[in-house]
């Protein structure tokens, strides 16, 4: 068994479907958010992720919207272009530096079809992220919408995951080298900050 399926199985086993999927949204919004850029695929986001214990926006939405379908219910994946600089939050100068040379960037969430419509689902920021000022989606109800966890743009909506997959990596691709260069140092800074956050020392 891998270990999408165990963890599916552990976090939904002998629940009704509403407290199912609450749980799933729960469970993969407490993964620690930490971006590698190894893991934004489909092939390796998902698992790679519950291997390390950590994640971002993209293999966390690839995973909930898998679980979700599981679930049985119909699940579409958002991409939204957005930068890093717009967050406002109080940050180390590293960070924000970096932030601002960095191009757009797309934040990933779901929408899944709930009760007669169509819900956002944002399991971003796990509950550490608040003490950095990160808008925590602290409860679900497992019916409403939840907040979206960046100020962004215009939303980009695919009916099925391997659409968003094959669109992440050509946006990927996209990024001339100096791009992927500075992706890569505000990468290193912003996981620094974040963990010293989690080890109290910020």
């Amino acid at each position: 068994m891998d270990i999408v399926q165990e963890k599916y199985e552990e976090w939904t086993s002998g629940l009704p479907p509403e407290q199912a999927r609450i749980n799933v949204f729960e469970k993969i919004r407490d993964i620690a958010y930490y971006i590698d850029l190894r893991l934004l695929s489909l092939k390796k986001g998902p698992a790679g992720m519950l291997s390390a214990g950590r994640g971002s926006c993209t293999p966390k939405h690839f995973l909930l919207g898998m679980m979700l379908e599981k679930l049985g219910l119909p699940v579409k994946y958002i991409s939204y272009p957005f930068h890093w600089k717009d967050m406002g939050l109080e940050c180390p100068r590293a960070v924000r530096e970096t932030a601002l040379r960095i191009p757009v960037t797309y934040h990933h969430a779901n929408s899944v079809f709930i009760e007669d419509k169509w819900v956002l689902l944002d399991a971003t920021w796990d509950p550490q992220m608040e003490k950095a000022g990160f808008p925590v989606n602290a409860r679900w109800d497992g019916k409403s919408d939840t907040a979206l966890a960046v100020a962004a743009g215009r939303p980009v909506e695919f009916s099925d995951i391997q659409q968003q997959d094959k669109a992440i990596k050509a946006e990927f691709r996209s990024y001339s080298l100096t791009d992927k260069l500075e992706l890569s140092r505000f990468t290193l800074e912003f996981n620094r900050w974040i963990g010293k956050l989690r080890e109290g020392s910020s």
